[in-house]
């Protein structure tokens, strides 16, 4: 069950490099006005969002407790940046407040999981 539960946090660390790996890609045509969402962004968040809950319903089998406040956060915030980029993702470019909270967002995330105990 250890295994299973460490594969799964890989597979949400890649999530999460896949979502910031585009922000971070797209900063150089949000200079030029063309940026906008981009596919591996929202397969980031989607994989974020089903290995975060697979992760968590993993907890309770290993007998391990589960800040339910923390997850309940950091559930909002990944929803915030599902619906922003769901909104965004089929325009030519977006408006240039959209990356930024996309990626601020996603730092915040991966702070609340590292720095919330």
């Amino acid at each position: 069950m250890e295994i299973l539960k460490n594969v799964i946090l890989a597979l949400h660390i890649i999530g999460v490099a896949a979502l910031l790996g585009g922000v971070l890609y797209q900063i150089g045509a949000m200079r030029q006005g063309k940026a906008r969402v981009l596919p591996a962004m929202m397969h980031g968040a989607w994989t974020m969002l089903v290995t975060g809950v697979l992760l968590v319903g993993l907890q309770y089998p290993l007998g391990n407790d589960v800040n339910n406040v923390k997850i309940s956060v950091k559930l909002a915030i990944l929803v915030a940046i599902i619906v922003i980029a769901l909104v965004n993702r089929k325009r030519e470019t977006v408006a240039a407040w959209v990356l930024p909270v996309i990626g601020g967002l996603a730092v915040v995330n991966v702070l609340l999981a590292t720095v919330w105990r």
